[in-house]
């Protein structure tokens, strides 16, 4: 039996009751057999970015453990995706559900698929707050610890939610 391994998973999403989507995408996850659903951060609202004129989303992180490879857990994200109706029409597009693999047990790929780590993470404040609340000390590459990283961020467009959506103060 394969020893499961830790991978952090980016969810965001701004169609059809975002935050709702991305709890029900949190249990999909979890339902999985052969992922065991570790830590997830709060739910925050954020500003898009790249493309704009669109409306805000919803995104969050967890942390799991998989006896999954890096590309079949891929795999199965992208099914979770297609259950939820994403569609890829071009890139940043609003989307239903979008999730992101930022880390697999530390490992890198260039695979034609699937680059490890996720190659903008670091560069995201919509991934690395999340993860920065639930996992501080974890390292991004060569980019640095979360915690380190979401600080130089900043926090301009994004807003923590509580359990009923409502914005956190």
């Amino acid at each position: 039996m394969n020893t499961p391994k830790p991978a952090v998973i980016a969810l965001g999403s701004n169609l059809q009751n975002p935050a709702a989507q991305v709890r029900a995408a949190l249990q999909a996850i979890a339902a999985h057999p052969q992922i065991e659903l570790k830590l997830t951060s709060s739910l925050y609202r954020t500003t898009p970015v790249g493309y704009a004129d669109q409306p805000d989303f919803v995104n969050a992180v967890c942390i799991i453990r998989t006896t999954l490879d890096s590309n079949t857990l891929l795999a199965a994200l992208n099914a979770i995706e297609a259950q939820f109706g994403r569609r890829r029409s071009f890139r940043n597009a609003p989307r239903t559900l979008d999730l992101d693999i930022i880390d697999y047990n530390h490992e890198t790929s260039d695979d034609l698929h699937l680059t490890l780590p996720h190659p903008r993470a670091h560069e995201r404040s919509f991934v690395m707050l999340p993860l920065a609340e639930i996992a501080p000390d974890c390292q991004i590459d060569r980019h640095g610890r979360a915690a380190d990283l979401a600080a130089a961020l900043g926090s301009e467009g994004i807003c923590r939610l509580d359990a009923e959506g409502t914005a956190v103060v």
